[in-house]
């Protein structure tokens, strides 16, 4: 049986009756993109704060840390979105149960908080392997100073180690954006979701999907600049070449 091509059916008006599909799917773009970003925003808090606690003195923390990012990023991204959505409700109170099933919403906090603990862990561990790749005696220069730990990781050791992920932290952006796909599993109009129901209202599942390709190959290189960007005005001239041959020289 011969595909019918119509790639007139995105300004064909949705079920909905007030939008196009192709503004069907600029607003799953929209609701990627914001819980994209919002993820982050949380990945990058927590992943900071658990990476930093994985490079202190104190043992105990660092086995503390250590289990968060085990739990963490050994559980795959469904599972532990199921459990913030479907389980989480059922063990706190029961008003606090009732409050986070009819929160508007609900699907995209949950998706954001999913996200941004999976991809934490992945993000702790390029901060710690960022501020172990700095020489020992930044650190000891900074405490002769008279810094106290506290300073002498936030003026010296996280200025630098952000400096070096910055490639990595660009792939775990490129990822989280990929990854907010999964949140069409607990009911959140992203982009592949509203390439989904479109596919499904008009049966153009080519075209649905291809423009939905598109479009994440735009996000995607849209960061990918912005980041390069980023890189090239933060970064310390000689420093890092300077390391990548002393690397090789090892």
């Amino acid at each position: 049986m011969n595909y019918y091509w119509n790639w007139g059916i995105f300004w064909q008006v949705s079920p909905d009756g007030a939008h196009t599909y192709l503004e069907l799917l600029l607003d799953g773009a929209v609701w990627t993109i914001a819980t994209a970003f919002s993820s982050w925003i949380l990945a990058f808090v927590l992943g900071s704060l658990v990476g930093v606690a994985r490079t202190v003195p104190s043992p105990w923390i660092r086995r503390l840390a250590s289990g968060y990012v085990d739990l963490f990023r050994n559980i795959p991204l469904l599972v532990q979105m199921f459990l913030w959505y479907f389980v989480l409700p059922e063990l706190v109170p029961h008003a606090v149960g009732v409050w986070l099933k009819q929160m508007p919403n609900s699907s995209f906090y949950t998706a954001v908080v999913a996200l941004g603990f999976f991809t934490s862990a992945r993000v702790a561990e390029q901060v710690r392997a960022g501020i172990m790749s700095l020489a020992r005696g930044q650190l000891l220069a900074a405490l002769a100073l008279g810094l106290t730990l506290g300073q002498s990781y936030r003026y010296v050791l996280l200025p630098m180690g952000y400096r070096i992920i910055l490639p990595p932290l660009t792939s775990e952006f490129l990822n989280i954006i990929k990854n907010s796909s999964v949140a069409l599993t607990i009911g959140l109009l992203e982009l592949t979701a509203s390439a989904r129901a479109m596919s499904e209202f008009t049966f153009q599942t080519f075209e649905a999907f291809t423009a939905a390709t598109i479009i994440y190959v735009v996000i995607a290189l849209l960061v990918t600049l912005a980041m390069r960007l980023v890189e090239g005005s933060v970064a310390v001239p000689g420093y890092l070449g300077a390391r990548a041959v002393a690397a090789k020289v090892k």
